[in-house]
């Protein structure tokens, strides 16, 4: 903060869980509501990248905290890409950064497994609960045209962790929680090896699919209890992958207590006003989000889609 590399001052977040049955967690962040970059002009989820707009190769060298690379698993393989983690200068959160792959390739806003694995592997080799990742699609309010993911601690429970499941496919590696604040696809990890690769291509080929259809979307990955029957009090044993598809929305909504993003669609509320942190009460909440969901016809298509997916992994 002393360099002057961020926009603001983050400090202690005033914080309040919403009285309801979703557990929504609310936090007022003023300075980000207005000091943040403003988005990028998006038109499509498709779009290229553009090397005359703002991306990573042009933040200032103190910006850039470290690099993660992963070893390669064998001997002689080659070397999995670097991912250079960098501070998010207008944080939601403490410890709020960005995973960006390779940056000089430059990379539109399309997850990719690599990018992917390094999010789950970040929260797998965190030793701290509350560490999540996540990733916006452009239309998904993704405000940059450049390959990342977001990083942070959030020290709150949130309700995607633990909420009842039911599986998709017989295999029951596709689960839908129909939980709110919202409905959206399921992935779960115990851990490293080839349950989490199987993971990571089915994972790829769900958003490949939405890219390709023009449907934005949204996904978040933290400690969670294994798909299925759960209860509030079930143990975070493995990795959760949550995965929504939503309405496309493009530019600042001004005017709304938050935004509906990856946080959001969690469970977490970056609240712009000290008005609306007094005033927002988990039915406003909830129609702030179910706005930004798809038509339920376009949802059960896309829903069937995602599932002849899966299925194509046993043919």
């Amino acid at each position: 903060m002393d360099l002057g590399l961020f926009r603001y001052r983050l400090g202690e977040l005033q914080t309040q869980t919403l009285p309801g049955a979703v557990g929504f967690v609310a936090q007022l962040n003023v300075e980000r509501g207005v000091q943040r970059r403003r988005p990028q002009n998006i038109r499509s989820v498709k779009q290229a990248f553009d090397p005359e707009q703002f991306n990573f190769n042009k933040v200032r060298p103190g910006e850039v905290l470290f690099r993660l690379l992963r070893e390669p698993d064998l001997p002689g393989a080659l070397r999995q890409e670097d991912i250079l983690v960098m501070i998010n200068v207008s944080p939601l959160e403490w410890g709020h950064v960005l995973l960006v792959p390779e940056p000089r390739r430059g990379l539109p806003q399309r997850l990719l497994p690599g990018a992917l694995r390094a999010g789950v592997e970040a929260v797998l080799l965190s030793s701290h609960p509350g560490f999540r990742v996540g990733f916006n699609s452009l239309g998904g309010l993704a405000s940059v045209n450049h390959l990342h993911l977001h990083g942070y601690y959030l020290a709150h429970r949130l309700p995607v962790e633990g909420a009842p499941s039911e599986p998709l496919d017989p295999g029951g590696r596709l689960h839908l929680l129909r939980a709110l604040p919202a409905p959206g696809f399921l992935f779960y990890t115990s851990g490293p090896g080839p349950d989490l690769e199987a993971l990571i291509s089915r994972v790829c080929r769900a958003t490949n699919y939405l890219t390709d259809h023009e449907i934005a979307h949204n996904l978040f990955v933290t400690r969670g209890a294994p798909p299925g029957k759960t209860s509030p009090s079930s143990a975070l044993t493995g990795v959760r992958v949550i995965l929504w598809a939503r309405k496309s929305s493009f530019g600042v909504k001004e005017g709304e207590a938050f935004s509906v993003a990856l946080c959001e669609l969690a469970g977490h509320l970056p609240v712009k006003t000290s008005q609306d942190f007094g005033s927002l009460t988990e039915a406003a909440a909830l129609a702030l989000i179910q706005d930004c969901l798809l038509p339920s016809a376009q949802a059960e298509e896309v829903q069937a889609a995602l599932v002849a997916l899966v299925a194509q992994d046993e043919q």
